[in-house]
């Protein structure tokens, strides 16, 4: 059963997307689901946009079904949620951070905003500022993907190749901003406040989808860190409030050769890769972020609940892909794999039978024959 959208006649300009979700989950008449949950829709009075303004916050990233999967279920005896975020409107969990901090910053009078990520994060910046009316610039190294540059030049962006690398093109866009007195706003991948606040609604919306009940787990891939930070945080307030004492795992699945939150989590401190030799690059973060590790400690350390590093190889992460393509019809990067891939090891460590909820975290660079090509590779 697929439960009714709320007020469709007041998101007319939003009622398409939410049909491609409904394709996604209803392309077959029998749903490898047995439980679906409320898609909704904002009802703010700026959704009608009826004066030409930009949306408002709430109306740039989408409430993201969480749904059981079945064959998940079975295989590992236990509830397990799968949070699909890979329907964001540009792709992957980014949204939700971005759509914060390019609101922000263009409510600081900033007239153009300046990625530096030829990823995901470029992509969605490129998105929000298409949808705020913002001009955006996409700084990208000569590494970056022609499927990537095609899809931010989609969204409007111009972009600007620059570097051999991310390091130095994002030196590049760091001093486009300070040359240009103000009128242009930073937009990093994932090292920001406003960005972690934003991908912390995750979290609200898996425990109101769950009525009411934090999951034993929670299990997202981690590259820069800037989802696990958010996910730590949504979950701080929510435990903080909380009386029962309840616990929260949560989970930071990467593949080996892109295992940066790995080796710092066991030196205990930032460890830098000598480089990122993993399918998944979109992990491919030569550090992590100082503040996952630091949240991750205070987590454990303050008892909301424990912390697993747990890496993957490239063949299980393109596995799940497949997995997931095959029985839920959803295109995934390998990067998302890896948290759906991280499942396999947590049997023996996140006690109970209680519900874990994976975030499908999504991503942009990928293909139907990317993927089998991966797959001839991998598997």
């Amino acid at each position: 059963e697929i439960l009714p959208i709320m007020n469709p006649h007041r998101h007319l300009h939003r009622v398409s997307q939410y049909l491609l979700v409904l394709h996604h989950i209803t392309s077959t008449k029998s749903l490898p689901f047995t439980r679906t949950t409320k898609l909704t829709m904002s009802t703010s009075s700026s959704s009608n946009n009826s004066n030409n303004s930009p949306p408002g916050l709430e109306n740039l990233y989408t409430r993201t079904p969480l749904l059981e999967s079945l064959p998940l279920s079975n295989r590992h005896s236990r509830p397990i949620y799968l949070k699909l975020d890979a329907l964001q409107p540009s792709g992957s969990f980014k949204d939700r951070g971005m759509s914060r901090l390019c609101t922000e910053l263009a409510r600081n009078n900033v007239t153009q905003f300046v990625s530096s990520s030829g990823g995901n994060a470029g992509h969605s910046a490129a998105y929000v500022g298409r949808r705020l009316g913002v001009p955006v610039k996409v700084i990208v190294p000569k590494t970056t993907k022609e499927l990537m540059l095609t899809k931010i030049r989609s969204q409007g962006a111009t972009v600007e190749v620059v570097g051999d690398n991310w390091n130095e093109a994002d030196e590049y866009a760091r001093r486009l901003v300070e040359e240009s007195g103000g009128e242009c706003g930073y937009i990093p991948p994932y090292e920001h406040e406003s960005l972690w606040a934003g991908h912390a609604t995750v979290v609200k919306e898996i425990v109101e989808d769950l009525g009411g009940v934090p999951p034993d787990a929670i299990v997202v891939s981690v590259g820069g860190g800037g989802l696990l930070c958010g996910v730590l945080e949504g979950l701080k307030d929510l435990l903080s409030a909380s009386r029962d004492g309840k616990k929260v795992t949560v989970v930071a699945a990467e593949t080996k050769g892109a295992d940066s939150f790995r080796a710092a989590w066991d030196a205990g401190t930032i460890v830098s890769l000598d480089g990122i030799t993993s399918v998944a690059t979109s992990l491919g973060a030569l550090s992590v972020s100082p503040t996952a590790l630091s949240r991750a400690k205070e987590h454990r350390d303050e008892g909301r609940g424990g912390v697993e590093s747990v890496v993957v190889r490239d063949e299980d992460a393109v596995r799940a892909c497949w997995d997931l393509a095959e029985g839920h019809r959803l295109l995934v990067e390998p990067a998302c794999g890896a948290a759906l891939a991280a499942l396999e090891g947590l049997r023996d460590v996140v006690e109970g039978n209680g519900p874990i909820v994976v975030v499908v975290c999504g991503g942009s660079a990928i293909t139907p024959e990317m993927l089998q090509d991966y797959k001839k590779q991998y598997l």
